[in-house]
């Protein structure tokens, strides 16, 4: 991986669980910069927005620190992982309790400057 051609973005804090947003990332991947803003943008789910900010960091990392054209980025990578796991306990009969676990994750987004598309390199 060339570290001057690529840019990184991370949120650490995601109110999802990394199965569901694997889902949505997965999506995105090895798409135009432009065309993963206008998939997210349109999508219908919830944690759209958050990841579409975490893109618009990585695409802003990319043009103000290493100074890319925007117009050939790519994503190249998104990494999904687990982060904390918040406690909460529901009451039931009888006096019981149940657990509820409401999982957060982690995102990674990687952008990278491509100046051929995959299928002039083939």
């Amino acid at each position: 991986m060339n570290q001057n051609l690529t840019a990184i973005a991370k949120d650490n804090m995601v109110r999802i669980s990394p199965t569901k947003l694997s889902l949505l990332v997965n999506s995105i991947v090895n798409m135009k910069a432009s065309s993963a803003i206008n998939q997210l943008q349109f999508s219908s789910k919830r944690i759209s927005r958050v990841i579409l900010k975490v893109l618009n960091a990585a695409i802003a990392n990319a043009e103000n620190n290493k100074q890319l054209d925007i117009d050939k980025l790519f994503v190249k990578e998104v990494y999904v992982g687990k982060s904390l796991r918040m406690k909460r306990w529901r009451p039931r009969a009888k006096g019981r309790a149940a657990s509820i676990i409401k999982p957060f994750s982690k995102v990674t987004i990687v952008v990278e400057e491509r100046t051929k598309t995959k299928k002039e390199i083939k």
